[in-house]
């Protein structure tokens, strides 16, 4: 529907009462109406302006939402019902050009800029949209009572982690949407444990409830297509009693450009952007997928990092080639890096000044992961702080030597670490006996650098216990707007 008449010729003004602009070129707008070519939509008075009869009433705005107007007084110019030209603002010497009227607003000022048009005031842009634009929400409505307490609700009907969501009303979700491009049918990927088809819309739901901004969908987008990958196992990674959780880590130019924190506590709470996207992918997980605690969700303990655990790289002064690029892509490029991991283990080494007796240390820590006598199991995923990360880059050592040596130190005799040796039944079969076993598959750890400028403290993260080909594997997606 256009709010051009078809086959119109002539003049179509938008104004409102409360704009002194549009107050002043009230003469202007008398005179071309007297023409019978023009016509008047007011957003805000249909008596305004005076003298003028048929001012169209635009209070819903829909006219100005069809008409795209940010600006008021916008004049435009009607060809067979097609607009052909339009001015913003009162310039007088321009309206004269446009109407062919060489006398247009004589004894007038020559110029005043306009004011913001209603129809874009905060939050009424997403309801436009919503009541007249050719976007339609695919998803199933609830209807709240006037007096129900909406936070209430999500946690009678299960849509919670367990702390207050933000009710994705149309609005909220469709300026979500506007963070990106893709289309709200098109699916993302089929979420396990139900394996329900997912969309983009549904995303955007659960990110709104999650506390995301618009900025951040592709993001959340991502590392939900990266959670439905047959390689990731998500379902393998809910089913299970360890305390795994899908981990999310950005690397690339949108970690800058929405925000992210890969600097001090970037592990912990206060960055909105790390805590609210990891916290959108674990909502879908639940409310699209039904991956619930109890349900198929059997961890035995859990960790914090189930309600979501997301965090960037630092890169701009990382020594190191970032985690994206070590998995083939290109420098500067973003993306999102899914990790089954659990909870953060502590690698403290203050003393250690020289490359070869910090990789023995940080080596040494890494050996106790999971248990001492258990190797060639879980992947882990090593954060190397800026304090660390100096004295490798003072020793100009590189990233492949690092793992290098760190593999050496994370090789030991099987013989020492038997099941029953010393002992603890716990440990490797008597058939591994005679052979140097390896802390991690060839693969499996994962390293990148971040954290505060102060404090040499690193830390890892334990994949879950079925790594490799038998469970879970990193994936690496790249982020689309």
């Amino acid at each position: 529907m256009s709010a051009i008449p078809a086959n119109f010729n002539g003049f179509i003004a938008i104004v409102k009462r409360d704009c002194k602009t549009c107050q002043l070129i009230a003469p202007v707008l008398r005179q071309l109406a007297a023409t019978g070519d023009c016509l008047v939509y007011s957003q805000d008075d249909p008596a305004f302006p005076p003298g003028i009869p048929s001012i169209r009433d635009d209070r819903e705005l829909e006219a100005s939402y069809r008409l795209d107007i940010e600006i008021v007084p916008t004049i435009i110019r009607a060809v067979d019902g097609v607009e052909s030209q339009r001015l913003v603002g009162w310039q007088r010497e321009e309206w004269r050009a446009l109407t062919h009227q060489p006398g247009l607003g004589a004894g007038l000022a020559a110029f005043s800029p306009g004011c913001g048009s209603k129809s874009v005031e905060p939050g009424l842009p997403e309801k436009l949209a919503y009541k007249f634009g050719d976007t339609r929400l695919g998803a199933r409505r609830i209807e709240v009572a006037p007096l129900q307490d909406e936070h209430e609700l999500a946690f009678e009907r299960g849509w919670s982690d367990g702390l207050p969501i933000v009710p994705p009303t149309e609005d909220r979700v469709l300026r979500m949407l506007a963070g990106t491009t893709r289309a709200p049918d098109e699916i993302v990927g089929v979420i396990p444990p139900d394996f329900a088809p997912c969309s983009v819309e549904k995303v955007a739901i659960n990110a709104v409830m999650a506390g995301c901004k618009p900025a951040y969908l592709p993001v959340a987008l991502a590392a939900v297509e990266a959670s439905c990958r047959d390689e990731f196992c998500m379902h393998g990674l809910l089913a299970t009693t360890y305390f795994a959780a899908p981990i999310i880590i950005v690397n690339g130019t949108i970690a800058c450009e929405i925000g992210m924190n890969s600097a001090h506590n970037v592990l912990g709470q206060g960055n909105r952007a790390n805590a609210t996207i990891g916290r959108a992918l674990q909502l879908v997980i639940r409310n699209v997928g039904g991956g619930r605690p109890g349900g198929v969700d059997r961890s035995t303990l859990g960790q914090p990092g189930k309600i979501g655990f997301c965090f960037a790289e630092r890169e701009h002064d990382s020594h190191w080639e970032p985690l994206s690029v070590e998995r083939g892509f290109a420098p500067g490029q973003s993306t999102v890096t899914l990790f089954a991991g659990g909870g953060v283990h502590v690698l403290g080494d203050q003393k250690s000044r020289q490359p070869e007796s910090l990789a023995r240390s940080l080596a040494a820590m890494l050996r106790g992961l999971h248990h001492p006598k258990l190797y060639g199991g879980p992947d882990a995923l090593l954060v190397i702080s800026p304090e660390h990360m100096r004295v490798f880059r003072e020793a100009r050592w590189s990233k492949a030597r690092f793992r290098k040596a760190l593999a050496q130190e994370l090789l030991v005799d099987a013989a020492r670490i038997l099941a029953g040796k010393n002992g603890i039944a716990e440990g490797m079969p008597e058939r591994a006996a005679g052979a140097p076993a390896a802390k991690f598959r060839e693969g499996g750890l994962q390293i990148v650098h971040a954290g505060g400028g102060a404090g040499m403290w690193s830390a890892a993260i334990l994949g879950w216990a079925a790594s490799g080909a038998k469970g879970s594997v990193p994936v690496t997606v790249p982020v689309t707007a």
